[in-house]
């Protein structure tokens, strides 16, 4: 008995030296403000694989695997400042470090980069014609991406020279980018910044949970009720940027006792004008989620957005007309009745609806499965305006048509088309002071004249038309996330989309009149119609001819596209305490067809060259495989590496050359092909933290469509040279190389210095395939060898070096401020590519001019390259506590100076042979059809203010 006595104390003994000479590092996490313990709080020892999460109490232990010696931990929650804490840990000893602090982030960064980017993505169009600004969705914690977010996405910079079609967009793991362009609709989801604060970025090609990536990177938004902090927040912003005002009230409930959880806001956004004048906002945006834990094992959400968008658009200038009216000037928009009146509207109403089931099939596999409908239309609006001509309606012969180009910045309205000859005469120079007079005192749209020019016929010269675009997809996916051994972790997903999209063009407001001619009033002898006769080339609709529309009505085109994509992928990463490495693969299958519901008098007949029925079905199977390794040397000093090949399918934009009016697709359409390697060296210490990564991206086989007017065709024999073409490219090659660093050094604990800097070359690397499509010409034409001359071209997209420095001072009284000051340079003209073709050189008869100078022809095509600038940005706001609220705000005022730059544009190809460029470019008043050009906004303001509870 005594010797059973003795051996258990000595067993408890043995065991109390055993613990004791654990190797232990534990600590608890606390609100910096309230003192409460913070839940579900990531806590990592960085360098290692080693990761807790803080419990109800905001305590973590880790007893298992604990590296020896200086070690960094870093703590991290949503909505809260990450910190990192230097510990020594030596063996066989516990290191207790206990009451850490977070702190909430007032400054809401997240919420002033939606604004900023989302809102004015909303814009963006394929037209050539309207501003399209680019960038991340979120920047993460990353230095450089914050500088490229908030500073440098004003200047239309992409990091990479990557444009958003390059990276993927997910809601709660299901992709949101459009099958159409291949870009995300941001408008599909603006106005809803505070239930979009969970969001997990992953960057370039590197490991991710959920799909295979892009280039860009993939962030996917968690819009899961469950996963929202309780408690509710109202906020009003005011701002000069895109909208004027906006209000939002949201509310979450946490994890209640019965397993439900649920989250909704409303918001909405409103303003007479942005920054450009007469860019109107209308905005209201409401979401609700709705969670059920059924068990430890399953949940169910729900997630519904609505976010309805309607604003006015703007446009690209010429270097005159900024002359005359400045960088707010838009020529879309004029009074009407004492209000202002866009002609160009962008409406967009998409709700989404989403069904999420989360099943932890065991602690160590986990299965996501999703299913989401979304519906809805978007439409653009313009005017609609026709030719001349004598048609028999109800028995009476009419005049219909006529009608002249009703844009105020219309090149004949302008000072340069009166002084065009190489001598003005006096005339010329009173005609051209009268309408210098004319355009600089009014410039606006005459929607009078619209009016009282539909009066004169009963019947509408003059109409507003909606190109609509009216979508129905389902999306399906089911994602696997396996721990196969404590280092071994497997993703995996299937995904499929399919896609009914109805695309035709709308009356929207007959102007007075009684009805519109669904004639195409430019029609004539087309040479795709042979024998036809000129009524007949005109007609939209070959089976219902000379059908008089009335508002709400379809018209001139009317057709859908079936898209299906399904795709499968999967990934394994491995974690060591020195390497960590991953190998990802994807393969998917992508089918197209498109069905007319018109049978167009320029394309008569069904099939591949018609236009009614059903075209030939599109098939493209693809695949991709990446790679990548991070090299921890210790805790501080990282090499991390990442590699991928992959193929993806064209955009159903660049799959068909001209979809409104014929099946016809692109010839020699094939999969663009990508290859990409970039390399970084990362360093981290609690004061400072640098990344600089070199960066290679190289594509190839890729299609772009382009659609315009051109007055230079008159070799091939149209009359005048005149035709609204479809330029199709094919067989495009690019090139993008460059570096990038982002460094943040906290020197004191009130002062963080931080400066970014990229630097890139983005080239075009071939001479690719050119041909045109029009009604007016007699199938595809090709200039030359059929090629355009881009090799060692820049790709127009922004600035490729742009260099930040700024600083920030965090007040332990809770107010910040900083002042960051970003330098752009080497951003380049999007250059015509028709002017670049055999056909600059082609005299009438076909032969080469004979007085072409290839000297002269090298300056007249060379690129332009925009002037360098610097922009001055300032941040700052505070926060208090009162009771149990929380009041603050934020606020940024960006270009302080007010800078005069240009962030984009393009030439335009109305003029693309050799004497008519040298010509216009030698005009002492300016080039009549000079480049168009986008200006930066001016100085602008941005103020939040929000009370938490």
């Amino acid at each position: 008995m005594k010797k059973s006595v003795l051996l258990f104390l000595f067993s408890i003994a043995f065991s109390l030296m055993s613990f004791a000479q654990q190797t232990i590092v534990k600590g608890s996490v606390l609100d910096g403000i309230t003192g409460e313990p913070i839940p579900d709080v990531t806590v990592t020892i960085e360098g290692t694989t080693l990761s807790k999460t803080t419990d109800a109490k905001g305590e973590f232990s880790f007893t298992k695997d604990v590296p020896l010696g200086e070690q960094m931990l870093k703590i991290e929650k949503v909505g809260y400042e990450t910190k990192r804490y230097p510990i020594v840990v030596n063996e066989n000893k516990t290191v207790d470090i206990s009451g850490m602090t977070l702190d909430y982030d007032p400054t809401d960064k997240k919420d002033l980069y939606t604004i900023s980017i989302s809102d004015d993505n909303l814009n963006s169009e394929d037209d050539g014609l309207t501003d399209n600004v680019s960038g991340l969705l979120q920047a993460s914690r990353d230095v450089f991406l914050s500088a490229a977010a908030f500073d440098f996405s004003a200047t239309f910079f992409r990091p990479r020279g990557l444009d958003n079609a390059n990276g993927k967009v997910l809601i709660n793991g299901i992709e949101m980018n459009k099958q159409f362009s291949g870009r995300p609709q941001w408008g599909n989801w603006g106005g809803l910044n505070d239930v979009q604060r969970n969001q997990e970025f992953t960057m370039g090609m590197s490991a991710n949970d959920y799909n295979f990536g892009d280039l860009a990177g993939t962030n996917n938004i968690i819009m899961r009720a469950s996963k929202y902090r309780k408690g509710g927040r109202i906020s009003y912003a005011a701002a000069n940027r895109s909208y004027e005002g906006r209000i939002m009230g949201s509310y979450s409930s946490g994890l209640l006792a019965d397993g439900w959880s649920y989250s909704v806001l409303l918001s909405r956004r409103f303003g007479e004008q942005g920054y450009i004048d007469g860019t109107l906002y209308d905005a209201n945006s409401f979401f609700a989620s709705i969670e059920k834990k059924i068990n430890d094992k399953h949940s169910l959400n729900l997630t519904s957005i609505y976010a309805q968008n309607r604003r006015g658009r703007s446009t690209a200038i010429t270097q005159e007309v900024f002359d005359l009216k400045g960088r707010q000037y838009n020529p879309f928009w004029g009074e009407l009745n004492g209000e202002q009146r866009n002609s160009r509207i962008r409406e967009i109403e998409e709700p989404i609806i989403m069904l999420n089931h989360f099943w932890d099939i065991s602690d160590k596999v986990r299965l996501n499965t999703n299913v989401a409908y979304q519906f809805g239309e978007i439409a653009n609006t313009r005017i609609d305006n026709g030719g001349t001509r004598a048609v028999t309606i109800n028995g009476e012969t009419a005049f219909i048509g006529g009608a002249r180009n009703p844009t105020p910045e219309y090149y004949q309205n302008l000072p340069s088309f009166f002084l065009q000859d190489e001598n003005p005469t006096a005339f010329d120079y009173q005609q051209a002071y009268l309408a210098r007079e004319e355009f600089v005192n009014d410039g606006q749209f005459d929607w009078n004249q619209l009016y009282e020019a539909n009066a004169t016929t009963g019947y509408s010269l003059y109409a507003v038309q909606a190109d609509v675009i009216e979508d129905k997809q389902w999306s399906f996916n089911s994602i696997l996330d396996a721990d196969l051994a404590e280092n071994i972790r497997l993703n995996a997903s299937l995904n499929y989309r399919n896609l009914n999209s109805q695309n035709y063009a709308r009356i929207e407001d007959l102007l007075g009149g009684s009805g519109y001619l669904d004639v195409d009033f430019f029609a004539e002898e087309s040479p795709n119609a042979v024998g036809a006769t000129l009524e007949e080339v005109a007609q939209s609709d070959l089976r219902n001819p000379n059908r008089i529309v009335g508002e709400g009505d379809r018209y001139k085109y009317n057709y859908e596209i079936n898209a299906d994509v399904a795709s499968a992928f999967a990934q394994a990463q491995f974690k060591y305490n020195k390497i960590d490495f991953y190998l990802g693969g994807n393969v998917s299958s992508t089918t197209y067809q498109r069905v007319g519901f018109y049978e167009n008098g320029n394309f008569p007949g069904t099939g591949n060259n018609g236009s009614f029925g059903e075209g030939e079905k599109l098939e493209f199977t693809n695949y991709g495989a990446k790679a990548g390794f991070t090299f921890k040397a210790s805790g501080k000093h990282l090499i991390d590496v990442n590699g991928s090949y992959f193929t993806k399918a064209p955009t159903i934009r660049n799959s068909y050359s001209n979809a409104r009016q014929t099946n016809a697709s692109v010839i020699g359409l094939e999969s663009e092909k990508i290859q990409s390697v970039d390399v970084s060296y990362i360093y981290r210490s609690p004061k400072l933290k640098a990344r600089v990564t070199g960066f290679y991206s190289g594509f190839e086989d890729g299609t772009d469509i382009g659609f315009y007017f051109t007055e230079d065709l008159a070799g091939l024999g149209i009359d005048n040279g005149d035709a609204f073409v479809q330029e199709v490219l094919t067989g495009i090659e690019r090139r993008h190389v460059g570096v990038e660093l982002g460094i943040e050094a906290q020197v004191t604990p009130t002062i963080k210095l931080k400066g970014a800097a990229s630097v890139g070359q983005y080239t075009f690397q071939n001479n690719p395939n050119l041909y045109l499509t029009s009604v007016d010409l007699a199938g595809p034409v090709t200039f030359g060898d059929g090629t355009t001359n881009l090799k060692d071209v820049h790709v127009a997209g922004g600035p490729e070096r742009a260099f930040q420095l700024g600083f920030e001072y965090r007040d332990p009284d809770f107010w910040n401020i900083g002042v960051t000051t970003n330098y752009f340079s080497n951003a380049y003209i999007d250059v015509s590519n028709l002017a670049r073709s055999a056909n600059f050189t082609s005299d009438f008869d076909g032969n080469t001019f004979n007085d072409y100078d290839p000297i002269l022809a090298k300056e007249l095509l060379k690129q332009e390259q925009f002037d360098d600038y610097m922009l001055v940005n300032v941040v700052g706001g505070k926060s208090w506590k009162v009771d149990d609220y929380f009041i603050g705000f934020f606020a940024t005022i960006n270009n302080i100076f007010d800078q005069d730059y240009r962030t984009g544009g393009f030439e335009q190809s109305r003029l693309a042979n050799f004497r008519r460029v040298r010509d216009d470019q030698a005009r002492d008043n300016g080039p009549i059809f000079g480049s168009r050009y986008f200006f930066g906004n001016g100085t602008t303001y941005y103020l939040n203010v929000y009370v938490r509870f």
